[in-house]
């Protein structure tokens, strides 16, 4: 058994290792594309604004000046006062933050799960390279 063992582990190191090399490459040439859109992304923008238009139509396609709007926060513990003080609840994502709720578990072992909350665990399994 320890032979087949030791067939299985350098399979899959050796196709853990391909996949890494597959996905520097699809990021490296992917990345050179997203500047190559980038640039081609400034070069329209340019020529919207430089004609006043929200868009430009032509053969190959049309061209459409939007706006894209993000918020950020630089202040949770005023935002957060806020969101309370407002019962905004719905200005936040609905996520646990997963270290964080570990840390808030272990102060609390007789306590259990908070109401609503499940806990889902499934093993896996772990492959390292042998040390040198």
């Amino acid at each position: 058994m320890a032979v087949k063992l030791e067939e299985l582990v350098k399979a899959y190191i050796a196709i853990r290792n391909k996949r890494d090399a597959n996905a520097r490459e699809f990021n490296a040439k992917d990345s050179e594309l997203k500047a190559e859109l980038a640039q081609l992304d400034q070069v329209m923008l340019s020529s919207c604004n430089e004609i006043e238009a929200d868009s430009i139509k032509t053969n190959s396609g049309t061209i459409i000046k939007t706006t894209k709007e993000n918020f950020v926060c630089g202040d949770w513990d005023n935002f957060k006062q806020y969101v309370m003080q407002n019962d905004a609840i719905e200005l936040l994502q609905q996520r646990l933050h997963q270290t964080n709720f570990k840390e808030f578990l272990s102060n609390r072992t007789d306590e259990g799960l908070p109401p609503g909350i499940s806990s889902m665990k499934e093993f896996q399994i772990v492959v390292r390279k042998p040390s040198k």
